[in-house]
């Protein structure tokens, strides 16, 4: 066999592993450049071949970056808490770790064949207590913070005590569950436990009443992006709203700089866009409608206060605390059961049905707070908890869900802006006049809110208010393989431990289920108690715990006595270049940016954004362009294909088959003109009989205008992260320096180094054979030579039949009559003539010579 893959990538594996070819220093003499893949979860089925895509491309990036004489820290670990693995502890009696180990051990061994060039003396594992360590401590910073809307901040909660003391609630401006206004006296008053309970409502961990995605069959809560069509994603489960005690993260508190930030950022648009989406900005009014024959009032935010005479009915959330207060008798039965439900779906699905109608009457009214018109209050799905308060003014003249709801109940539409046809549809347009509209009438929109705003303050019945979709993020889990939180109770009240008891491991149980009483998993744990005999809490963290945060400890994983040191974070900073997939807009990447602002805000971290540069790969679709997966029996391991064509051909194959960001199907059959460009490639250094044979010969211009180019092109497409292309490049180099029968030292040992980011393996091969020591990985990427990149030739392609077979370059002033005779007179043409006349040359300048036979 010419080029023997299987002995040479073996070789260069244990070289790598050996001599720690790729350990990174904290070299401050360097140049740092830091490059992140978002870590996989270790599943049990290891890697396909649509997994390595993106890693792949980071270790192309990585290998340039090295050869450009930057520091490159490029490391790589697992998120390994997580639900598969106690799904099977469930099922097998079997410890997660042991399950995790063993899935890990898949991945690094695949991971390796691969030849990655990570630095795994910086692994990292979430499920680690070494690790989960700091991510407890984290949350004890987080707990022990609150957010200071003035500083617009966040601070020490001691700040807020002092505030407390000595002068109560009322100048406080805070984000806030519930900001009751109260005075230094009556806080100097309480004792600690109303004290810690009120700052409760302060804490960026805080623990409250929340509604919640429940599954039953699981026996956990789970988050929005985990629930699809009412069930369960892994296991296909129903899931339920439910109203739970849960840990929960203020993130709202930052959701203006989380929206701000987007702005500094080289994010892809559509991420950006995403995220702006997800967390919802808007400005409106509150406004408080009186029910009827209650004392109590509903509050509503509209960012259209203007079209509050044409409110014909109210609508609530199912979960609304006041549909179980204000519904009559005579509704009770039906307003239960569609409460039922609806709480079986979640609010992704209900957010995302825009099509269905349901609702039921609770048989109360409320009072239009201009009019004193009686209006219906109704309850539906299409209104979240979640969103503003839970309530709206339903308007079906100028919003369609309202209009879609009045026309199937039947219930009153009035027109305010002029020019609509409420017969068609509602007018969501902020064009137009305003009619049937009382002191509005006549307005234009915008003066008509801010009038509107105004007379709502002046009446007390409301005020104006910024509002956003998205909520704070419920950061509980009734699981057993995930971090415990560092969480004791004393009277019913949350204490942190102390940071010298950290880490608090995961105790032993004999059950990964619920108890009897339906407890989470970990209250099956024997003296689950503080040394003073206090009850621990017994939920555990999400499985983005770890992952909000993981990218830090990368700079300084051995380190015992902080989570990363100021020196590492100095010369780190943040992440140059983040790769992953656009899956994770609305969970990891808003989480992690919260994070890092918070740690930011403390003093912790000199940056407040995670990544400069961010980039979804596409995914690698299955032969016949659907996902893969196992259920579709589509799925193509990779070690299979290792074995077959080597690791080298594998890793071009995939940056070849298109635009790193875009979606491309596999094509088995496509992997072997890859592999034949190796061998080719390979041939350049060998004689017919495999002998490496190298001229010493200088290099004639024709051998240096190739390279030249392709040292060029190479290096743009890389850093354009146009992987694609800079192989197509490669291929053309080589046919023509095969054409050129170039074998000189001069071309070669340039050209490998060129190629080493995509195929290392074979690489470094060559680069032994060509005399060198050490590495490939740490010489120097060729500068390229001007001279030799313009040209006054161009090389056309010679076509028969519309078939290219060779190339030829020709001057640029030649005619067309010129290119013809050229051509023809060509001894390659001769050869492919075969004696014959052309029936037509068709000549285009600059581009193409097509001879028809």
């Amino acid at each position: 066999m010419d080029y023997n893959f299987i002995e040479i990538e073996k070789r260069w594996r244990d070289y790598w592993r050996s001599n720690q070819t790729f350990k990174t220093f904290d070299d401050i003499t360097r140049p740092k450049y830091y490059i992140l893949d978002m870590f996989p979860y270790p599943s049990g089925q290891g890697l396909h071949v649509g997994h390595p895509l993106g890693y792949i491309a980071s270790d192309i990036i990585t290998r340039y970056k090295r050869l450009r004489g930057f520091n490159v820290l490029h490391p790589m670990g697992y998120d390994s808490f997580g639900l598969p693995a106690e799904q099977y502890a469930i099922q097998t009696g079997q410890h997660p770790a042991i399950t995790t180990s063993k899935n890990i051990d898949t991945y690094r061994r695949q991971l390796d064949l691969i030849g990655f060039s990570f630095d795994w003396d910086r692994e990292v594992r979430t499920s680690d207590p070494e690790f989960y360590k700091w991510t407890q401590w984290i949350f004890i910073k987080l707990f022990d913070s609150w957010y200071n809307r003035e500083e617009d901040k966040a601070e020490s909660v001691d700040t807020l005590i002092e505030k407390f003391q000595d002068s109560g609630s009322g100048n406080v401006d805070a984000a806030a569950s519930d900001h009751e206004v109260f005075s230094a006296e009556e806080w100097n008053g309480w004792s600690e436990t109303e004290q810690r309970n009120m700052l409760l409502n302060y804490r960026l961990a805080y623990l409250s009443e929340t509604s919640v995605n429940w599954c039953p069959e699981l026996g956990t809560v789970l988050a929005n992006e985990e629930v699809k069509d009412g069930v369960s994603e892994r296991g296909d489960y129903p899931v339920e709203r439910k109203l739970m005690k849960q840990w929960s993260l203020r993130v709202t508190a930052y959701a203006d700089r989380l929206l701000s930030g987007l702005d500094e950022i080289d994010w892809t648009t559509a991420l950006k866009e995403m995220q702006r989406n997800w967390i919802g900005r808007s400005e409106g009014a509150t406004v408080n409608f009186t029910i009827d024959g209650f004392d109590e009032t509903l509050e509503v935010f509209t960012t259209r206060p203007d079209t509050i005479f044409g409110a014909t009915f109210m609508v609530l959330a199912p979960e609304h605390e006041m549909v179980a207060v204000i519904t009559t008798n005579s509704r009770k039965a039906e307003v239960d059961e569609y409460v039922k439900l609806a709480m079986k779906r979640s609010e992704r699905d209900r957010m995302m049905d825009v099509k269905s109608v349901s609702g039921v009457f609770t048989g109360a009214y409320a009072l239009h707070p201009f009019s004193g018109d009686n209006i219906p209050i109704w309850i539906s799905d299409y209104v979240l908890i979640g969103y503003g308060t839970g309530a709206i003014m339903a308007v079906p003249s100028g919003d369609q869900r309202d209009w879609n709801f009045a026309r199937h109940f039947e219930l009153p539409i009035v027109s305010i802006v002029s020019d609509t046809d409420i017969s068609e549809g509602a007018n969501e347009n902020k064009d137009g006049v305003m009619i049937n509209s009382d002191f509005l009438n006549g307005m234009k929109i915008s003066e008509a809110i801010s009038t509107i705003i105004k007379h709502v303050e002046e009446d007390g019945v409301g005020t104006a208010k910024i509002n956003y979709k998205f909520r704070d993020a419920v950061f509980s889990r009734q699981r057993y393989w995930g971090e415990p939180f560092p969480v004791y109770y004393k009277e019913g009240t949350p204490y942190m431990l102390d940071e010298s008891e950290l880490p608090l491991k995961l105790p032993d149980v004999d059950k990964y289920l619920p108890t009897e009483k339906g407890e989470p998993p970990l209250a099956r744990a024997k003296n689950w108690t503080t040394k003073d005999g206090y009850a621990l809490e017994t939920n555990t963290m999400p499985g983005w715990a770890g992952s909000s945060w993981y990218y830090l400890r990368y700079m300084d994983v051995l380190n015992e006595d902080e989570f990363v040191s100021e020196k590492a974070l100095q010369y780190w900073q943040n992440i140059d270049l983040y790769l992953g997939g656009a899956e994770h807009a609305t969970g990891h990447l808003l989480y992690v940016r919260f994070w890092t602002k918070f740690l930011y805000d403390l003093g912790y971290i000199p940056f407040e954004e995670p990544a400069k540069k961010l980039v979804n790969q596409g995914m690698i679709l299955g032969e016949g362009g659907e996902k893969m997966s196992k259920s579709k029996g589509n799925v193509i391991n990779p070690d299979d294909l290792i074995t077959q064509y080597g690791a080298d051909t594998l890793r071009m194959y995939e940056m070849f088959l298109g635009p790193l960001d875009q979606p491309k199907p596999w094509d088995t059959k496509g992997i072997e003109g890859v592999y034949k460009f190796l061998r080719k490639f390979w041939r350049l250094y060998h004689n017919e009989g495999n002998t490496f044979t190298i001229s010493e010969d200088v290099a004639n211009e024709a051998e240096l205008r190739a390279l030249n180019k392709v040292i060029k092109k190479v290096q743009d497409d890389i850093e354009n992260l146009s992987f694609n292309t800079s192989v197509s490049a490669l291929m053309i180099c080589v046919n023509d320096l095969s054409s050129l029968k170039c074998n000189k030292r001069a071309i070669l040992s340039d050209l490998v180094v060129v190629l080493s980011p995509f195929a290392p393996h074979i690489a470094e091969e060559l680069w032994s054979k060509l005399g060198n020591d050490s590495s490939i990985s740490y010489t120097s990427y060729p500068e390229f030579d001007e001279q030799y990149l313009t040209s006054d030739t161009y090389e056309y392609p010679i076509s028969f039949n519309g078939k290219t077979r060779f190339k030829l370059s020709l001057p640029l002033d030649l005619s067309k009559d010129e290119i013809e005779k050229e051509v023809l007179a060509n001894e390659q043409s001769i050869k492919w003539l075969e004696g014959k006349d052309p029936k037509k040359v068709i000549v285009v300048e600059r581009r193409i010579v097509n001879i028809v036979l």
